[in-house]
Formats: structure tokens, C-alpha cells, sequence
């Protein structure tokens, strides 16, 4: 019997290593949305790279035409913290796949407020959440993003205020 253990332990921490970077790259995207730093944002698709905000009022397109609007559309929301959580990755789905592409998809909350110049931090004046599809793809630099796509599934506007509970 020939002893597959060795060859085993290789694949999976390969594995986990490949986990950990698509992982890592999806907080980069929330940090660099979050930071307002676009060029980082561009940074991490690809070059064919592309992303869908149309569910959350956005536009689709490539990595460097969204990356400009949302530059402007967030500019009046300087405090953002996108909190994305629940994430599923999977590995090699595509057709003819080598295990070079990555799918995740992944749930998030999006407080954004305008700023606290007086010192006190603001509440949000818009809350929103939905889940994200991240297509991803191994190259020569590591893992980048070839598709985003934003899902918004709910939205409190401001001044938004829950219903009063009557006994």
C-alpha cells in the first residue's frame, strides 16, 4: 500500500493558504471602499476586472469606472465601515478549472455617516446591508478580483426611526 499521507498534508495546506489569501482580499476590498482609496481598489481586480453596484442604485462596469463613481456617490459619506461576515468560499467551480478561481459569497452591513468634525463620533446616517459575490482568479500576483457583485437587500434611510412598541 503506498502512503498518500505526505502528498495530502501538501494539498491541504495549499488549501488553506488559498483560503486565507481570497480571504484577506475580500477585507482589502472593504478596507480600501472604506478608506476611499481607489487606487487600491483598482488594484485588486484584474485587468478584465469588473463590478455591479445596479441593486444598490450604482452602475456596473469595469474595475476603474466604478472604482471613479464610487468615489463621487461616497463622497458625502466620508465615515464608511463595511462589516462583511457569513463568507462561503469555494474553490475550482468554473468550467476547465484548475483550481485557479475562487467563488465567495459573502453578507454585509454598511453604516455610513457624514463626519464627527466636533468631535463626537456620528450615528449613521444611512444603513444598509446585502450580500456580495466575489468571482476571483489566481495570477501571477496572487489572488484578484475578476467580479463583484453587490446585492443590497435592505436600506434604512435617514431619520429613519423603528415604530413605537404600544402595550
Amino acid at each position: 500500500m503506498v502512503n498518500t499521507e505526505p502528498m495530502t498534508q501538501r494539498v491541504e495546506l495549499a488549501t488553506v493558504r488559498d483560503r486565507l489569501a481570497v480571504d484577506g482580499l475580500v477585507t482589502e476590498y472593504a478596507v480600501a471602499v472604506d478608506d476611499g482609496d481607489w487606487e487600491a481598489y483598482r488594484g485588486l481586480f484584474t485587468p478584465e476586472g469588473r463590478a455591479d453596484y445596479r441593486s444598490a442604485g450604482g452602475i456596473e462596469g469595469s474595475a476603474g469606472a466604478v472604482a471613479g463613481w464610487l468615489a463621487r456617490s461616497l463622497g458625502s459619506f466620508p465615515v464608511r465601515q463595511h462589516l462583511i461576515v457569513n463568507r462561503r468560499v469555494r474553490f475550482g467551480i468554473w468550467e476547465q478549472d484548475t483550481g485557479d478561481t475562487a467563488r465567495v459569497q459573502a453578507d454585509y452591513v454598511n453604516p455610513m455617516g457624514r463626519d464627527g468634525r466636533d468631535g463626537v463620533s456620528p450615528a449613521p446616517d444611512l444603513l444598509c446591508g446585502g450580500r456580495c459575490v466575489f468571482a476571483m482568479l489566481r495570477t501571477d500576483d496572487g489572488w484578484r478580483l475578476s467580479e463583484v457583485v453587490v446585492r443590497e437587500k435592505w436600506r434604512r434611510p435617514p431619520d429613519a426611526r423603528p415604530a413605537p412598541v404600544i402595550d
